[in-house]
């Protein structure tokens, strides 16, 4: 990228904001996982599942412009993020579909449920599982997905087959294994082109590029960059990259193809990109892709290492285009008239007891305190961006004849009244084990607190009126 690398002597760029969370979490994970590391600690290779891209933009690709043009996604733009935490997460998101299912509206004269018009779901680590399933199945995830995975003992097995000696020296990893796991009870051998099912929203599954620390999505543009179609691609390798934690479980591995045309963002983009030091170093990773002999192979991990709310998907996709009028003509769309973020949070607040004795903490305790913290402030700087975002976004593409209306729903527990149901839920774990008290209280309070947000309400009063 000529214009990127020429412009990249005249300015000095300051480390990103993700940067410091991701070299703690390192550390973290290291520590809280050495042991297991001595029990399997040899080596194994990744599993290649992507095949070079002959013309992936044949038919009907698995990328944003495919959705952008479908009828569904007209007037009505309806963004929905599931963040990182495991169970927890997915039970979170689980409960606000259950909600918005059961919300019915009239919308240009048609009757429907609120959940049929959200047109994205956009995820990370434990929210990709619910979000997959919904993508796959639609409806269905409402009779069996309890069951099949928010009351199932995953972390049991995943831990049992880790300290199975059969595994001990194979070539496969123990991210391959889940993978399987996950397909098996799951996914049932699905790729992403049994995704693209007429009325259901684009699935974003969210992970994170280990070796440059950036966030990447499992669609069609993004796969572009690997001269890949991910038509033909397990979903359920792509939830185990989003959710594949690092040094606990191997990288998700993804072959870098030779043969399509360079990343080369547009002129508007490199402007914008001087004054921005999370687009510049998004630029960079992006750029990276085309260097096919260095990175030959990508891995991925946790998509919660880059963005644990998975919002940034859609910051990113904006910003790397040049701005919402750029997208909206890229994409062929028309100007919507309602553009709606639904964020679920899933992170619960921690409180320290190290505070309570003189006794020095531990090293892991030390380096906990230090991951929340930067967690904490990463995720309400996510929020705050994106808040700010929409709003400029939509004042950007609104004219006097075309009103563009801007809506930013956030359910998380700290907007939770009640004390002893808020210290309840802030003490769930974050693990694939919860027992079915904790599932039922999150999948309640999820729907509890989507209906009961203000800004929800506007929504709901905005779309009554004639």
């Amino acid at each position: 990228m000529v214009a990127l690398k020429e412009f990249r002597l005249k300015r000095s760029i300051s480390e990103p904001r993700g940067k410091a969370l991701l070299h703690i979490c390192w550390i973290r994970v290291l520590c809280s996982s050495f042991l297991l590391l001595l029990i399997v600690g040899c080596s194994s290779y990744g599993v290649i599942h992507n095949e070079p891209g002959v013309d992936v933009n044949a038919g009907q690709p698995y990328s944003l412009t495919t959705w952008a043009q479908s009828e569904e996604a007209a007037d009505f733009v309806f963004i929905v993020a599931f963040s990182g935490g495991g169970t927890r997460a997915a039970a979170m998101a689980y409960g606000v579909l259950e909600e918005l299912r059961d919300t019915n509206i009239v919308i240009e004269g048609r009757e429907s449920r609120l959940l049929d018009e959200v047109t994205h779901i956009s995820s990370v680590s434990g929210g990709s599982f619910t979000s997959a399933y919904y993508g796959l199945y639609g409806d269905r995830i409402f009779n069996d997905f309890e069951d099949e995975f928010l009351r199932r003992d995953v972390e049991g097995h995943l831990t049992k087959s880790a300290l199975n000696p059969v595994h001990w020296f194979t070539r496969k990893g123990r991210t391959e294994r889940s993978a399987e796991y996950y397909n098996k009870i799951l996914f049932h051998d699905a790729t992403f082109k049994d995704m693209m099912q007429p009325g259901r929203p684009m699935i974003i599954i969210n992970a994170s590029d280990l070796a440059y620390g950036i966030r990447f999505s499992f669609i069609q543009d993004y796969f572009n960059l690997l001269c890949s179609d991910i038509r033909d691609f397990p979903v359920a390798s792509a939830v185990t990259a989003s959710s594949a934690v690092p040094v606990v479980f191997n990288p998700v591995v993804i072959e870098n193809y030779s043969g399509c045309p360079k990343f080369k963002p547009s002129a508007q983009t490199l402007e914008m990109a001087k004054h921005s030091d999370v687009l510049y170093e998004t630029l960079e990773g992006l750029e990276s892709y085309s260097d096919k002999e260095s990175r030959k192979f990508i891995h991925f991990v946790d998509g919660g290492i880059t963005d644990n709310m998975g919002l940034r998907a859609m910051t990113d996709v904006v910003n790397v285009t040049g701005g919402p009028g750029q997208l909206i003509h890229k994409t062929q769309r028309k100007i919507p008239r309602h553009v709606v973020v639904l964020s679920v949070n899933a992170s619960t607040e921690k409180r320290s007891e190290m505070d309570a004795s003189a006794k020095q903490p531990s090293m892991l305790a030390s380096m906990n305190a230090m991951t929340d913290v930067q967690l904490h402030r990463y995720n309400a700087a996510t929020v705050d961006e994106v808040r700010d975002s929409l709003e400029e976004w939509t004042a950007n593409i609104s004219t006097p004849e075309h009103e563009v209306k801007s809506y930013f729903i956030e359910v998380s527990f700290k907007q939770v009244a009640q004390p002893q149901l808020k210290l309840f839920l802030n003490k769930i774990p974050t693990s694939f084990n919860l027992t079915d008290e904790q599932v039922e209280a999150l999948i309640k309070s999820a729907r509890d607190l989507l209906r009961e947000d203000p800004e929800y309400q506007q929504l709901l009063a905005e779309l009554a009126r004639p």
